[in-house]
């Protein structure tokens, strides 16, 4: 009995040591299957933030969509330092390397390799690196003469755009437009994405205030590549006769696209596409801040932060003040040498129109001194004498926004025809 019980002791503190086992390994295989769930989960997730799409490529990295067109042809290029591929390559370097007969270059404002000031006189002279002679399109040879362009067969148009009115490259894009027209030369324009995207804002120009800083009726920010800038040009005949007898001609446009580009994705230029916008903030507050070229208020010309501070000797001292002094492409910067107090707007978040805040707080600030706040310049920045009226007679903010409404819901209807990326 005893060895019996002994027996079934066994047997069952056996039984009971299995049974827990096997509880305690129930319970392990449980935890893995819940860890391996989580697991699961956990991958599955990451999965979904980990998915990369395409990088963006640029007209001129699409390069098997041009260098076809261009073989055994005589090209001529408008660029600057900004006609870069994304390896950081310049284009002129890249077509020479493929065997393009390249003829001249064509330089815009800043010049070719983009270090003149704002304004400044460009001469015609020759790239040290390469030999090509190298045009000015600035000054007064802002079309391109039909000796300039003898026996070029082709055009190359590749220039960073900023998407404002007044940023002189779509200027530059109408001058060679019209003289490829007239000297039927086709034109090939390698696109490049809007850093400010599809903001559409701002008054629209009055055709009695066309200058070189704004040639069409169109608003401050246009919200459109520069193909989609040439495409509208084209189709609705900006584009001048040279003499009253002739009819307006179109150009010969082919645009090479970029890939897989949409309006709303965040676009960081591959170099300064001028030297007074070193960064993207200076970029998304360009639009905004350079109304103020056209008043007594610095923009930061002459500092290390153009175009994302702005201040006057003239503007209460609120705890921000800069210098104005001569550097790299601001050679006599407005206020040079004297102190200016104003606002620091290096952390402000991405603006995503036209703002005026600063624009009108200034000019009340300036009020109480008693010292002329705009000049000449402004009308042909805004566009239209009303701004300044506007600004000056105290209209609100709100009310002027509501006054541009018309002007941008037709030019918006107009627009849509020519937009490429959705």
């Amino acid at each position: 009995m005893i060895y019996r019980f002994s027996i079934r002791r066994i047997n069952t503190i056996v039984g009971v040591k299995n049974t827990f086992l096997f509880l305690f390994l129930t319970m392990i295989s449980c935890g893995n299957c819940k860890k391996t769930e989580e697991i699961s989960n956990q991958t599955s997730v990451e999965t979904k933030e980990i998915k990369i799409s395409e990088p963006i490529k640029t007209g001129a990295d699409n390069s098997q969509a041009y260098l076809p067109i261009l073989k055994d042809k005589k090209v001529g290029i408008v660029t600057n330092q900004t006609g870069i591929l994304s390896n950081k390559t310049h284009l002129v370097d890249f077509l020479i390397e493929k065997k393009i007969n390249l003829q001249k270059i064509y330089a815009p404002e800043h010049g070719f390799r983009g270090t003149a000031d704002a304004g400044e006189l460009i001469k015609d002279g020759k790239d040290t690196k390469t030999g090509l002679p190298i045009v000015s399109l600035y000054g007064n040879n802002k079309k391109p003469k039909p000796e300039q362009l003898a026996g070029i067969d082709v055009m190359i148009f590749d220039l960073q755009d900023v998407g404002a009115r007044f940023y002189t490259y779509i200027s530059s894009l109408h001058y060679v437009m019209e003289a490829c027209a007239e000297n039927n030369i086709p034109l090939i324009v390698l696109d490049r994405p809007n850093p400010n995207g599809g903001i559409v804002d701002g008054p629209i120009l009055e055709k009695e205030h066309t200058s070189f800083v704004g040639m069409h009726q169109i608003p401050i920010l246009h919200g459109m590549t520069i193909g989609e800038y040439a495409k509208m040009i084209n189709g609705e005949k900006w584009l001048n006769p040279s003499t009253s007898s002739e009819q307006v001609k179109q150009c010969k446009l082919e645009i090479i696209t970029c890939l897989n580009y949409n309006r709303n994705m965040q676009y960081d230029l591959l170099a300064k596409p001028s030297p007074n916008l070193p960064n993207s903030q200076a970029i998304n507050l360009y639009a905004s801040l350079c109304l103020f070229e056209g008043t007594n208020i610095s923009v930061g010309r002459g500092t290390e932060m153009q175009f994302q501070i702005y201040g006057s000797p003239y503007l209460k001292n609120t705890g921000f003040s800069f210098t104005p002094k001569p550097n790299f492409g601001a050679k006599d910067p407005v206020w040079n040498g004297k102190e200016c107090f104003g606002e620091d707007l290096t952390k402000i978040e991405k603006v995503n129109r036209l703002e005026l805040k600063w624009l009108i707080k200034a000019y009340k600030e300036n009020s109480e001194t008693k010292n002329p706040f705009f000049n000449d310049f402004f009308i042909k920045l805004a566009g239209t004498k009303k701004l300044q009226q506007q600004i000056e007679s105290g209209v609100s903010e709100t009310e002027i926004r509501k006054s541009w409404e018309k002007g941008l819901e037709d030019f918006k209807t107009m627009r849509e025809k020519y937009l490429i990326y959705k």
